[in-house]
């Protein structure tokens, strides 16, 4: 008897692995647990609901096909690899042909007095920001976000565009000290100090009592709530019990195979020759692997080239590789741009004429013309200044962008596909980006995307097209 493919998890990874099975042409049976009583929605962009330019509804991503079963509400207790089946908490048994792994992570709770309560909970006042749930209801007052990463900062930025008092305690120099330098970083802290967010670098939190957050430089703040924003943990247990081999985790060869020839993993919950969980854009791209793969298609995942930019609107922050990956040693040319009393910073590392890594910080056109580059694996122009600048006659206005220009990277949404969404109707930002799928991915593109809208429409009005 066939039983199909069994996806234990249902985040982001899970509903893109489940529609590009059948996408890709999978006959057999498809069934998803979830564990959340939601539909599938878009946790990288969370951060839009705290700022309230988004609505919980916005994130649910779009429905997968009928011949999908998606289980709401279901936990997978336990994995029997010999009869290859999984338990649940409700009594249900689910047998699989091919088992994957989407069990995302969860929150990191980091070693503080009096952050967790006895019955192992957080204490009063504290939250994390991993779910739909845990965006609502944030309490107004001051609030601390604990951890300057990627998240952090969005969430600081998010909390003060909706008007509230933020804190954000940072262990390192600078906020998201490891994917930015220290001018970029620089830059950024200017910044959120200059919007109202209060910036404590360099310090870590001791101690916790609700209502205040010792640090270890001797401040104790005023804290109405306390965000922890201060990395994840890959959700390995059901893993672990099942006797796959496991480290930080669920560990994947480049088949996206478990040390079990029939379970995959991907997402969060993975871990592929060392890459640390927490991006989405890998998510994506193991989905659309194994997708292939399970399809009887030739394919490999050899890891995902990490890109970076802010979801904010009131900076451009973006980071195109990894600073960890002995870029400068790669490198043929170095070209730096240091701009700091107009808050503007980029520093190139090329190779071979491509770009290596990259930081920029205020340079919105110079990141939209990086980002194709990239995406294209193009030579940089032959004035780096000029690309920098958005003045090169090799740039790319919006207007310009060539029409298979790769706007929404995560969901491979050109350029065409946003004009001709809209030229067959989609005439409203919401429709277009329902059609299209474009910034439901990472969100990092969605500025892009407006911007195309905005032109679109304007020539719609110039021309008197209805």
């Amino acid at each position: 008897m066939n039983y199909g493919t069994l996806i234990v998890g249902n985040g982001p990874a899970a509903h893109r692995l489940a529609g590009q099975l059948r996408h890709h042409g999978h006959q057999g049976a498809i069934t998803v647990l979830g564990a959340e009583p939601r539909p599938a929605y878009n946790r990288a962009l969370l951060t839009s609901v705290l700022a309230c330019t988004l609505s919980a509804d916005d994130l649910v991503l779009p429905r997968l096909p009928e011949n999908v079963q998606v289980r709401l509400g279901i936990t997978a207790t336990r994995i029997d690899r010999v009869r290859r089946a999984v338990y649940t908490d409700d009594g249900t048994v689910y047998r699989y042909d091919q088992l994957v792994l989407a069990t995302g992570a969860r929150p990191n709770a980091p070693a503080i007095t009096g952050l967790t309560s006895s019955d192992g909970g957080f204490s009063e006042g504290v939250r994390a920001i991993r779910t739909v749930s845990d965006c609502e209801d944030i309490p107004d007052g001051r609030t601390i976000v604990l951890g300057g990463g990627v998240l952090g900062v969005e969430t600081a930025l998010a909390l003060r565009h909706r008007g509230q008092d933020v804190v954000l305690v940072h262990p390192g120099p600078y906020a998201m000290d490891d994917l930015l330098d220290e001018s970029s970083g620089r830059l950024l802290l200017v910044h959120l100090e200059n919007v109202g967010v209060k910036v404590f670098p360099g310090a870590r939190a001791a101690e916790y009592a609700p209502g205040k957050l010792a640090l270890d430089d001797g401040h104790v703040l005023d804290a109405d709530t306390l965000l922890l924003c201060t990395g994840i943990r890959p959700n390995i247990e059901l893993a672990r019990a099942a006797g796959l081999a496991v480290r930080t985790g669920v560990l994947i060869d480049d088949h996206l195979r478990t040390s079990d020839p029939h379970i995959y993993a991907i997402g969060d919950c993975s871990e592929h020759r060392g890459a640390k969980p927490g991006h989405i854009a890998p998510a994506w791209e193991q989905a659309e692997q194994l997708a292939r793969l399970l399809t009887g298609h030739n394919a490999r995942y050899v890891g995902t080239r990490l890109v970076v930019r802010l979801r904010t609107s009131s900076i451009d922050v973006a980071s195109f590789g990894s600073p960890g990956e002995n870029t400068d040693r790669l490198a043929t040319e170095s070209v730096t741009l240091s701009d700091p009393a107009r808050g503007r910073y980029a520093r190139l590392i090329l190779r071979d004429q491509r770009i290596v890594h990259a930081v920029l910080v205020g340079l919105p056109r110079a990141i939209a013309s990086i980002s194709q580059l990239v995406s294209r694996s193009l030579p940089v122009p032959s004035s780096r200044l000029a690309l920098l600048l958005g003045t090169s006659a090799d740039h790319w206005s919006n207007a310009e962008l060539p029409d298979d220009a790769v706007i929404c990277v995560c969901n491979n949404v050109t350029k065409k596909a946003l004009t001709c969404a809209w030229r067959d109707g989609a005439r409203e930002l919401t429709n277009l980006v329902r059609t299209t799928r474009a910034t439901t991915g990472c969100g990092s593109c969605q500025r892009a995307v407006e911007r195309i809208y905005r032109s679109l429409s304007s020539t719609t009005e110039t021309s008197g097209a209805t």
